[in-house]
Formats: C-alpha cells, structure tokens, sequence
C-alpha cells in the first residue's frame, strides 16, 4: 500500500516535517530528508498496526 506523504523543510529549525495528509494525525520529522522519510515510514506503520486495546 502507497501513502502520500509531504516533506517540508524548516530553515528555522533546520530539519524536515514529514506528514501522511491520508493519515489523520500521522507527522513525523527529521534532521535530513533521509530520517524524516525513515521516520514517517515507521510512523504510519505504527498507525496501521492493530490496537492492543480492548473495547467493551
């Protein structure tokens, strides 16, 4: 499965947000495009994992 995902770079900051604009509330960033890319990879998997969380 192929998400969007939108890299910015901060020239204040000096490092990149990354957001999956499908993924309501899925960001991540990093200090070079290759960790932001890395990281938002890993936070929509995490996103997509199944909960562990029981529902009454």
């Amino acid at each position: 499965m192929k998400f969007r995902v939108v890299l910015e770079f901060d020239a204040e900051a000096g490092s990149y947000s990354a957001v999956c604009p499908q993924l309501p509330g899925c960001a991540s960033a990093g200090e070079t495009e290759e960790e932001a890319r890395a990281n938002i990879r890993e936070a929509i998997q995490i996103y997509l994992a199944p909960a562990e969380i029981e529902l009454d």
